[in-house]
């Protein structure tokens, strides 16, 4: 039997929402080349998927973090996945925008937010954690507590390691870099020989060239 980590890794390679193409890298929005590509929002169309991250995130925050106040997701990726596990957990739930809304009200927190109240964050992907950290800063400015956040998924980057240590918040995974590897190497997804390409991206993301 499949532990949970592996399960989800299983999953998320079976619907190609995490591909690997080394010899003709995805070119990242931030302009970085990357020899895979991770997009777990195709988890949402999947119900069995989708509840099988429900329920990791669940387990995650109870033993994490324990029962905060209130459940935050980042816009837009983890809004709806945010949003199923405070129901799992009968929690209220707001979601942080990127940036303030442009009209109305202008706010970056959507939902009722009190002062002081404990927050745990969902995020759908990590990479050097810097939009991340941003909602985290978002909250806290709003004053809530965060007590720190919760992922599908992380490439494990040392950049990112560091910018949630410089931040202060604590950081914890469904499913790990090094396990989805091991799986997909395991599954026929990726080949052993190709593992090192990864390992060589991932040590210099921004300057990584195949």
């Amino acid at each position: 039997m499949e532990n949970l980590e592996q399960e989800i890794a299983n999953n998320l390679l079976q619907i190609k929402a995490i591909k690997f193409n080394p010899a003709n890298p995805f070119r990242w929005s931030s302009g970085w080349k990357s020899p895979m590509y991770c997009d777990n929002r195709k988890s949402l169309s999947y119900p069995h998927i989708r509840d099988l991250i429900k329920e990791g995130f669940v387990e995650l925050v109870k033993n994490q973090y324990g029962v905060p106040d209130v459940i935050a997701g980042v816009a837009t990726g983890a809004i709806a996945m945010g949003a199923l596990t405070a129901d799992a957990l009968n929690l209220p739930f707001v979601y942080v925008r990127s940036s303030p809304k442009s009209h109305g009200l202008q706010n970056m927190i959507e939902g009722n937010l009190e002062k002081d109240q404990k927050v745990v964050v969902i995020e759908d992907l990590v990479s050097t954690g810097n939009s991340s950290l941003n909602a985290v800063k978002a909250l806290r400015n709003n004053g809530a507590r965060v007590m720190g956040m919760g992922a599908i998924f992380s490439y494990g980057f040392e950049v990112a390691k560091r910018n949630f240590e410089k931040n202060d918040c604590q950081l914890h995974t469904l499913c790990e870099y090094h396990t989805l590897i091991e799986v997909a190497i395991r599954k026929g997804y990726l080949k052993k020989e190709q593992r090192e390409q990864l390992e060589e991206w991932r040590k210099n993301p921004s300057a990584w060239e195949q």
